[in-house]
């Protein structure tokens, strides 16, 4: 075999790995909202000090919004002057291309400013303010239209809406809460109303929905303070409910996988399993082994990894609701997942762990620390944004700092 011919052999098969671990990460907890990256060829360890920085961006402003990718470009919210405002960096640069203002900033003794993560979908972003302010944006940075929760008989939840929408098909899903109905469905196009679920009525929470289909029924998952529950995503109506216990702010993303749908929350409450049949809800179980605050969990196989408040990180068996292994060596945060491995950041410090989920412990392969950590931050905030793989490299934000790492072997 000639030597350029093993040149062109190893360039191709260069390429093709390449085209094969880029993922984009297009709306909250990535595509399919699970916290997974479809990511490959990834380094399995860091050297000391952690993976090689990219770029540095230091005018995000004031919030916890995390990262929709699309296309090259990086979508998140933060504030100037006295607006919320929508941006989009390159995300390969971290040069700033565009910014548009939203709405008034909301006013928090946590911190001021945006919660939710866009979502990109066919060109446009779609994204909810701090105040409740959903607003359609081209992906050039012009607004298509803007509406507003209250007008749908929503009440802004005491730490702001932290909602990131739901886009699916010819629809954006929200949750307004209220009497008029708990989640709303208007069109893309022009942001009109389609259906709101007047059967359930229960207030906005921090959770985001999830799109899956259940018994052949294509449905939207959501979670307050006092129900799990699926909407049937043709007509607004509610497909099933099952109690719940939320105290002060019940905030993880629903986990479904088959018909079997997992919810958690802080302040004590704990976790449950449920199994969907029609309209028919049964308990699998309902422990206090995780109580995930807002760091999210993650499901790989039949175990959950996520900060159970109390015994630390954790391993839970998926269909037992059983603890497999706790650790305390790593601060309380949130997590993802790509190629492998889990992506941990602790909120306290800054600190980033690259962890090895598995059944049999805790086990690292790299950490680094956060540096340089934002000077604006509210004395009562953390770092609270959830960290974002995509294409390879690995975002993360601490306010008004956007710091990006090249993770690719």
């Amino acid at each position: 075999m000639s030597k350029s011919f093993l040149s062109m052999f190893a360039l191709l098969g260069m390429l093709v790995s390449s085209l094969a671990e880029a993922a984009d990460w297009p709306t909250w907890r990535g595509s399919l909202r699970d916290g997974i990256s479809k990511e490959t060829g990834l380094l399995q360890s860091w050297p000391a000090g952690g993976p090689e920085k990219a770029w540095t961006f230091n005018n995000a402003g004031l919030g916890y919004s995390s990262f929709a990718i699309a296309d090259g470009v990086l979508y998140t919210l933060g504030t100037r002057d006295d607006a919320e405002i929508l941006f989009a960096l390159d995300a390969n640069t971290g040069k700033e291309k565009w910014a548009l203002a939203l709405s008034n900033i909301l006013e928090n003794g946590w911190g001021n400013g945006p919660r939710a993560t866009p979502t990109v979908a066919d060109g446009n972003v779609y994204v909810l303010s701090g105040i409740g302010t959903l607003v359609s944006v081209s992906a050039a940075g012009k607004e298509n239209w803007k509406i507003e929760m209250a007008d749908f008989g929503g009440q802004r939840p005491n730490w702001g809406y932290c909602e990131s929408v739901t886009v699916d098909g010819d629809k954006v899903i929200c949750t307004p809460g209220g009497a008029q109905g708990s989640v709303l469905a208007v069109d893309l196009k022009d942001g009109s109303k389609i259906w709101q679920s007047s059967e359930i009525t229960d207030g906005a929470q921090y959770a985001s929905i999830v799109t899956v289909e259940l018994g052949g029924v294509k449905q939207y998952i959501q979670m307050t303070h006092e129900h799990v529950f699926g909407i049937v995503a043709e007509t607004g109506k509610l497909a099933w409910k099952s109690q719940w216990e939320g105290r002060v702010a019940s905030i993880p993303t629903p986990i479904v996988s088959g018909a079997d749908v997992y919810i958690t929350s802080g302040y004590g409450v704990g976790c449950k399993l449920v199994t969907v049949n029609g309209n028919q809800v049964t308990d699998v179980y309902r422990n206090t082994v995780m109580k995930n605050h807002h760091g999210g969990v993650v499901k790989l196989g039949d175990y959950l990894y996520g900060y159970s408040d109390g015994p630390g990180w954790i391993c839970q068996n998926f269909k037992t609701g059983e603890m497999v292994w706790n650790n305390k060596t790593f601060g309380k945060g949130a997590v993802a997942f790509a190629d492998g491995r889990l992506y941990a950041q602790s909120e306290s410090t800054g600190e980033v762990v690259l962890l090895e989920p598995s059944p049999e412990g805790y086990k690292e392969h790299g950490k680094f620390t956060l540096t340089p950590q934002s000077t604006i931050r509210s004395q009562r905030g953390k770092i609270w944004t959830h960290p974002v793989i995509s294409n390879g490299k690995l975002y993360i934000r601490d306010q008004d700092l956007i710091h990006c790492y090249k993770i690719a072997k």
